[in-house]
Parts: structure tokens; C-alpha cells; sequence
């Protein structure tokens, strides 16, 4: 295998809690070598990650710790297969490529800069992840940029994030800062690490878009109606719930709330706001959430702490009604 390669540096480049990166010069027919990324998974990683998740919920079983309203036979559940798939270098090389075809096909998100590495599968196995190597640092370190390079960072992340949920159905759900690359050269964004995709039914994606455009238009009845259609709410929930739920659905959707004003993220306290109703949530919530929102909800803040990181003022409106213009619904509820 080390002999696909013309040089390989043996201490890591980068290392993550699954695996770590190495730079090396990729062997190819004709030409020079490619520079590459190599990503390396930790021996046992697998078995490991899979035994502590057994003992987390036995743990919670048998103590009782756990509040009512967390569900954590749930919460383990979907963990478990999120981190089973994570694991799987071979499908993070098709997630990759997959994507890396989704942005190239994007007229609009090619011209802002975005770029996904090409996967290198003559390199890559079950445990090991090649792919072209990609310039940049993690994109926090454009926070003492200035506003105006911010805000169009910013801009290009929402849009990114409205396009996997709304328009490809597709996600790449670990809102890691890591994992989006900024070159200050040439303005170009990387896009890096797809262990952490899922792909949302046609659906699920419906009654979400509802319910953003709900939120964002203020539309209380309509926010509860739709979240009990999904089943985010049984009807049976009591008043502390129900304006939990109601307050944090609405601050989600409020950076689309105006269409001739930006949204200032650093200023808003977002983040706190929704955050602030988890104790309701836990106490008084009567059934899990749909499993797609896990990862979806993970997603979405840390976008929304992204933003507030680079102290983004933008406009945001116009990127949600792009995705309703060109949104068909299956149905006419």
C-alpha cells in the first residue's frame, strides 16, 4: 500500500477523535506526483466506540439519571447508527463524492468559492481515506477578516446548509469548524470530512420547510399544527411544553424573519435563546422527536454559531425564499 506513494510523512498532520491525517505525494501514471491527505482510522476504534455506547445506556438504565423527556434509548439508538456509518471509510468516500458532484453542479455555490476534494479510490480502503489535498485553515480564524468577506462566508454557509436540507435532501451533518476550510488567497471555501452524512425523505423535508417558513413568518397555530404532523408534539402536551416548544421553534426561524433588514448573529444571543427551553424539554416533553432531527438540529447550530463567530450581519431572507420559489411540495396541506 505505502508503495502508491512517492512520499508519505509519517507524523500526523491532524488527528480527530476517530482517526488522524497525514500529507503524502500520491503516485499517478502520468505526471507528477498529487499532493494528498491521507486519513488513517485508530486500530479497534470501531469495537471501541460501540462498547461505550453499551455501557453509557447501561449505565442510564440502571440509574435512573437520565430526565424522562431525554429519551436516551433513543438517543443511543441513533448515535449508534450515526457512528456506525462514520466508521466506514468506504462510504465516506462515496458521501465525498457524492457531494463534490452536488457543489460542482451548483452554478451559484462554484462561483462563491465552494470546493470539495477529489477522492482518490486507488488509496483508499475500509480504514483509510485519500483524497486530494485542499489549501486553507479552519474557517474561525476569518473572524478579524473584514465585515464584508465575513458576511459573504457567512452567506455561503447558510445558502450551502439551506441547499443540503431543501434541495439535495443530503447532508453533511458535523457542524465541526474543522471541517470547512477557508483559503484567504483565493477566497475559496473547502469543504472536508463526510463521515457524518444522511440523506432526508421527501417527506420529512416538507413538513420541515413549513415549518421554517412558519417560524419565520411569525405563524404560531401554524408552528404547533405542523410540528404535531411530524410528530415533534402528540397533543397531549401541557402548557410549559407547548411554550417551549412554540419560543424555540420561532427563535430558529427568526434570522428569515425580515426581508429589508440583515440579521445581526453576534448581537441576537441566539444560541441562548433556543438553548434556554432544554430544561422544559427534558421535564415535559411526551415522545422523541423524529430521528432526523438529531443530526439536522446539530447541523443547524452550529451554522448559527458559525455566523455568530464571524459576526455576521447579513440579510437571510432572500436565501429562504430562493428555496421556496423553486420548492414543489408533494402534497397541497
Amino acid at each position: 500500500w505505502r508503495d502508491l506513494f512517492e512520499e508519505f510523512e509519517e507524523a500526523p498532520a491532524a488527528a480527530a477523535s476517530l482517526g488522524q491525517v497525514h500529507r503524502a505525494s500520491l503516485k499517478v501514471s502520468t505526471g507528477p506526483p498529487v499532493p494528498v491527505a491521507v486519513k488513517v482510522q485508530y486500530p479497534g476504534v470501531a469495537d471501541s466506540v460501540e462498547s461505550d455506547l453499551r455501557n453509557l445506556q447501561t449505565l442510564v438504565r440502571v440509574t435512573g439519571l437520565a430526565p424522562p423527556g431525554l429519551f436516551v434509548e433513543e438517543v443511543v439508538r441513533v448515535g449508534r447508527e450515526e457512528l456506525r456509518a462514520e466508521v466506514d471509510y468506504r462510504r465516506e468516500a462515496a458521501n465525498q463524492t457524492r457531494f463534490r458532484e452536488l457543489v460542482e453542479g451548483d452554478a451559484g455555490l462554484v462561483r462563491a468559492g465552494v470546493r470539495v476534494p477529489e477522492v482518490r479510490g486507488e488509496a483508499s480502503a475500509e480504514r483509510v481515506l485519500t483524497t486530494v489535498f485542499a489549501k486553507g485553515a479552519t474557517i474561525e480564524r476569518a473572524a478579524g477578516l473584514p465585515q464584508e468577506e465575513r458576511n459573504r462566508l457567512a452567506r455561503m454557509v447558510l445558502r450551502l446548509t439551506l441547499r443540503e436540507l431543501f434541495v439535495w435532501r443530503f447532508m453533511q451533518t458535523d457542524p465541526n469548524w474543522g471541517n470547512f476550510l477557508y483559503d484567504a488567497e483565493s477566497g475559496a471555501l473547502t469543504l472536508i470530512d463526510f463521515g457524518a452524512c444522511r440523506e432526508y425523505g421527501r417527506g420529512f423535508v416538507d413538513g420541515y420547510l413549513r415549518l421554517v417558513r412558519a417560524a419565520a413568518d411569525e405563524d404560531a397555530p401554524e408552528l404547533l399544527r405542523r410540528s404535531e404532523e411530524m410528530g415533534f408534539l402528540t397533543g397531549e402536551e401541557g402548557e410549559i411544553m407547548l411554550e417551549a416548544h412554540e419560543r424555540s421553534g420561532m427563535t430558529v426561524g427568526e434570522p428569515f424573519r425580515k426581508r429589508d433588514a440583515p440579521y445581526d448573529f453576534a448581537k441576537s444571543r441566539i444560541s441562548g435563546r433556543i438553548s434556554e427551553h432544554g430544561a422544559a424539554f427534558m421535564e415535559h416533553r411526551l415522545t422523541p422527536p423524529p430521528k432526523e432531527v438529531y443530526s439536522l438540529h446539530r447541523k443547524l447550530a452550529g451554522a448559527y454559531m458559525l455566523c455568530i463567530k464571524l459576526g455576521a450581519v447579513i440579510h437571510c431572507r432572500d436565501l429562504l425564499e430562493e428555496v421556496l420559489e423553486n420548492y414543489t411540495f408533494q402534497d397541497s396541506k
